[in-house]
């Protein structure tokens, strides 16, 4: 009797275990040495994961990245094991299914090819409103692409922080760095200017200079190839 009701209760666990899949997830990581134009939102497009999964993996919190470290990229492999046996999902005969609703689609947003620090975009919007106001709004959006494309460029430092406070000389680089105006806050249109510049949809030709032809008294700086002209400003190579 004893003997039966052990072998019953080993068939009852073996069948029960047969409904049971199982989960394992594997996360490896892949080191990677950053080269200039590199950012978190390149990295996590490149290798599949988010901004966030880097900062992690990395003990992060900002989201500036320099050139010649090495990041760890993460990486994530989920294995699942079929279930032996499904359960039914049919509906009973007198049962009326609801009508599936349309999923809505999220609202399209641009994603910026740039990734900079919060401090960064403030600092590059309170320029843009020294150097811009009273400019349009492409004019202001233009200012903030140069800025970027001196990153970019070899000529220049690497950080939009470097860029905006690089001394020429015995002076700033940018006149609202030199007298002080930068310091005062930024408006919402240049705060949103940043933000586009950053989508870099836009790089005025890779353009570094901006000037004004009626207050410029540097004539080097009207030797450069004008590549446009933005109200008030002209953007040069």
């Amino acid at each position: 009797m004893k003997h039966s009701y052990m072998k019953s209760m080993v068939v009852a666990c073996l069948a029960t275990l047969s409904f049971i899949g199982f989960n394992a997830t594997a996360t490896a990581a892949t080191n990677y040495k950053v080269v200039k134009g590199d950012s978190l939102w390149k990295l996590g497009k490149r290798y599949s994961v988010t901004i966030d999964d880097i900062k992690k993996i990395n003990n992060r919190q900002g989201d500036m990245i320099y050139i010649g470290e090495t990041l760890a990229i993460p990486s994530e492999t989920k294995v699942l094991a079929a279930e032996t046996t499904e359960p039914s999902t049919a509906a009973p005969a007198n049962t009326v299914k609801p009508e599936a609703k349309p999923e809505a689609k999220p609202a399209e947003q641009e994603t910026p090819a740039v990734s900079i620090s919060a401090s960064e975009k403030d600092l590059l919007a309170r320029l843009v409103e020294a150097e811009a106001k009273g400019e349009s709004y492409e004019g202001k959006v233009g200012v903030a692409t140069v800025v970027l494309n001196r990153v970019d460029s070899p000529k220049f430092p690497d950080t939009v922080t470097g860029v905006i406070k690089q001394v020429v000389g015995k002076a700033y680089a940018f006149s609202p760095v030199q007298n002080g105006s930068i310091n005062k806050p930024a408006s919402e249109d240049s705060k949103k200017a940043v933000e586009q510049a950053l989508t870099r949809k836009d790089r005025l030709d890779d353009s570094i200079y901006f000037y004004n032809p009626k207050t410029a008294t540097d004539n080097w700086i009207r030797s450069r190839a004008v590549i446009k002209t933005i109200d008030h400003h002209v953007f040069a190579k």
